[in-house]
């Protein structure tokens, strides 16, 4: 059953906004206080919600999506701040020579929320981040772990029953897909819901990548209740019990999302 923020670009971008304003820009203020004056880009930046709150508060942004059509409909929604220069809206992929030419080092900030787990090589991307860091930049991520109960984001499915059942995503990928086909899901639903069964990340694999890439973690927060969901479905942010996110692997299934800040060694 595809949820209204799915196909309501408006109600999205908002969604984005406040969870931004609430939780990620707290957040990243752990590690830089001042936000004024602050350079970041966001990767993936869809709409732009997750960057409006960090205009507002003056830091000058560059947002970069693969998707022409969503960075169309982010300078719909900011253009106040395009016109102003405030801001940077790319249709681009950040491995090209000419964009790493014009934003090496530039960064103290860079955001990908909700990102990493659609991305193949992440630990490629990873590391190639540091070439757009500045010396004190730092790396925000926020993903839902891949085991969680909806971390395939089967939400997305048309199937009302299918699109609420939890863990199905970790059904061997014949199966899983046998499934999807069974209770009439379409081409593109199977073909996006299996492209993140190949890229989805756990807790564990992500830190293994920080700590081969030669970065620290200066920020960590594991939630059992993801702060989205607020705006979403109405249901309150929890952090995740403090027990319970010290238990490797097993804390995957039950945290449906995290939020780290990681810094070059």
């Amino acid at each position: 059953m595809a949820l209204e923020h799915h196909k309501d670009a408006t109600l999205r971008h908002q969604q984005q906004v406040d969870n931004s304003r609430d939780y990620v820009l707290p957040f990243i203020q752990l590690e830089f206080p001042q936000l004024e004056g602050l350079r970041v880009m966001e990767v993936g930046c869809g709409e732009g919600g997750v960057l409006t709150p960090l205009l507002e508060k003056g830091c000058h942004c560059v947002g970069v999506d693969l998707a022409p059509d969503r960075i169309e409909l982010a300078k719909s929604f900011l253009h106040k701040y395009l016109e102003g220069g405030q801001l940077k809206l790319i249709a681009k992929n950040i491995y090209d020579l000419d964009f790493l030419g014009e934003f090496r080092h530039s960064f103290d900030v860079i955001i990908l929320k909700d990102a990493i787990e659609h991305i193949p090589d992440q630990e490629k991307i990873i590391g190639h981040l540091k070439q757009l860091l500045t010396p004190r930049g730092q790396v925000y991520f926020g993903f839902p772990p891949w085991y969680m109960p909806h971390g395939g984001h089967q939400q997305i499915c048309a199937n009302k029953f299918l699109s609420m059942v939890p863990y199905i995503h970790l059904l061997p990928k014949p199966l899983y897909k046998g499934v999807l086909r069974l209770f009439g899901e379409g081409d593109d639903v199977v073909v996006d819901l299996m492209d993140v069964k190949s890229t989805g990340i756990s807790i564990e694999r992500f830190e293994r990548i920080v700590k081969r890439q030669q970065y620290k973690i200066t920020q960590r927060r594991f939630y059992l209740i993801n702060p989205i969901y607020k705006y979403k479905f109405g249901v309150s942010a929890r952090v995740q019990w403090k027990p319970i996110a010290a238990i490797p692997f097993f804390r995957n299934f039950v945290t449906t999302c995290v939020y780290y800040m990681i810094k070059p060694i």
